[in-house]
């Protein structure tokens, strides 16, 4: 996996694969080589990209093989990622309402379905494209503040 980092910008080409995602989300948040994140802004940032990483191993290379291209750049302000991937497009060509799984649970707790729900939840000027055969999706975790 090549792993290119300037002063602010890391990017990362992977495998799309359950494995690769992980090592990867390892590199980037696990001491002693992951970046210097603050508290406040770490754990949102590990979640939404798990969620987002294996959202596309799940369904956008849910019949053939491909790589994913993760560019994170950090600023004052929090961290920018854009993510392109060749993978299938996300149905209806936009990204998923990502409703509470738990207004309605029926009977059972559901099992899955919180992946765009914390998407959404955590990650700010969510924004997807299609152009020509590439998935884009441009998204900023900013740190929680206190009023």
């Amino acid at each position: 996996m090549p792993y290119d980092r300037g002063m602010s910008l890391i990017r990362i080409v992977l495998p799309a694969t359950p494995l690769a995602v992980r090592e990867t989300l390892s590199r980037l948040f696990d001491p002693p080589d992951g970046v210097d994140l603050p508290e406040a802004l770490h754990s949102k940032a590990q979640i939404v990209l798990a969620e987002v990483l294996n959202n596309i191993v799940e369904h956008a290379y849910a019949t053939y093989a491909g790589d994913i291209d993760l560019c994170c750049e950090f600023d004052d302000k929090g961290l920018n990622v854009l993510i392109t991937d060749r993978g299938l497009p996300l149905p209806l060509s936009g990204l998923p309402a990502g409703n509470d799984p738990m207004e309605d649970p029926g009977d059972d707790l559901p099992e899955g379905g919180f992946g765009w729900f914390l998407i959404r939840t955590l990650a700010e000027d969510l924004n997807y494209d299609r152009t020509e055969g590439s998935n884009r999706l441009r998204f900023r975790v900013v740190p929680d503040t206190i009023a």
